[in-house]
């Protein structure tokens, strides 16, 4: 693959499609460990008499990355990475053979990234949102320990070359915040790739300069926190209001000694208890009519109703409807001031007006 064609792969993969970005405000920090394959390289081998073309393969090894970014809040993020890889080399193919050491590689990158909402479809952000992203940087190759054999010379290759490096970036992030408020589990593939690195040996001690193909595929698993993620707002549970407490009000309208007719001053009580009833939360009106001792109990039933029966014929003209009122009589039986029998009480001589 040609560095053009690799740049132009990493910047499809990267751009924006028709979708809202889920936004990261302000600085965040990110780590990640997976594994690398190292896609086999073609590489030559020229010096000491030798013009060799071949091809080598390398196990699956290691990685690891963290960043440090800040996110613009539109969706667009920019980081700088610093990475790690190693791989073991396993053989060549052809005309060499190579049976020991390894290539590590570490280097800075420079990220532009792009994540995405996926609200529409349904999918909270705060559950997932796969990004993009795309990256340039330099790293560092270095071939340590390489040893093998080509025509029977010995060849030793520990040497450290640095190439201007790219990289393409598909990933995802979980959110964790119901665990850390702005912490994520991400995922992800990128492909690296460098300029040919330059790495000089021997062959039975004479200098050799070997030079190969860079392309690596990586999986990474990792954390990310962002700093000034908003503390999610207790939703606080809802309040049931409070039962309304109806207060009895009650009216006491005086009478006269034997009499059930009504004075000045208890129609004015009266006014007062038709109009409160219009203010208040009143569902029923008790109208209570009470006599002294001073007569029979017989004769003080018959007289406490007639005084009961007046004031409702007031309370009904001053427009409380009679199908409020209850209206009752309890002779001399509940005395306000108990007395002995035959006194007359003022007190006990009333009809009380209650508002229920």
């Amino acid at each position: 693959m040609s560095l053009k064609k690799a740049l132009l792969a990493a910047t499809m993969l990267s751009l924006p499609i028709a979708a809202q970005a889920q936004p990261i405000t302000g600085l965040y920090v990110g780590a990640g460990a997976g594994v690398n394959y190292r896609q086999d390289s073609n590489y030559s081998l020229r010096g000491a008499g030798v013009n060799l073309r071949d091809r080598t393969e390398t196990r699956v090894g290691y990685a690891g990355v963290g960043s440090i970014g800040w996110g613009f809040g539109n969706g667009f993020r920019a980081e700088i990475e610093g990475n790690y890889r190693y791989n073991q080399i396993d053989h060549a193919f052809r005309g060499s053979r190579l049976n020991g050491g390894g290539v590590h590689q570490y280097g800075a990158m420079v990220n532009a990234l792009y994540d995405f909402d996926l609200t529409g479809f349904g999918v909270s952000p705060r559950t997932f949102s796969p990004y993009l992203g795309v990256g340039v940087g330099y790293i560092w190759s270095q071939y340590r320990n390489v040893r093998g054999a080509v025509t029977g010379a010995s060849l030793r290759l520990n040497d450290t070359d640095g190439q201007f490096a790219y990289q393409g970036i598909v990933g995802g992030a979980f959110g964790l915040g119901d665990v850390v408020p702005g912490l994520a589990l991400t995922v992800e593939y990128r492909f690296m790739g460098t300029l040919e690195p330059t790495i000089n040996g021997t062959l039975n001690g004479r200098a050799v300069r070997a030079e190969g193909t860079n392309y690596n595929h990586t999986g990474l698993v990792g954390l990310r926190y962002a700093f000034n993620t908003p503390r999610p707002v207790p939703v606080a549970a809802p309040v049931a209001p409070a039962p309304v407490q109806t207060v009895a009000r009650t009216y006491l309208v005086f009478f006269d000694w034997n009499r059930a007719d009504l004075t000045d001053r208890a129609r004015q009580i009266i006014a007062e208890a038709a109009t409160a009833r219009t203010t208040v939360s009143s569902t029923r009106i008790e109208v209570s009519g009470h006599a002294d001792r001073s007569g029979t109990p017989q004769y003080n039933q018959a007289l406490s109703m007639r005084r009961a029966e007046s004031v409702a014929a007031e309370l009904a003209r001053r427009g409380v409807p009679r199908s409020e009122m209850v209206i009752q009589a309890f002779g001399e039986s509940r005395p306000l001031v108990p007395t002995a029998d035959g006194v007359r009480e003022p007190q006990n001589r009333r009809v009380e007006i209650v508002l229920k």
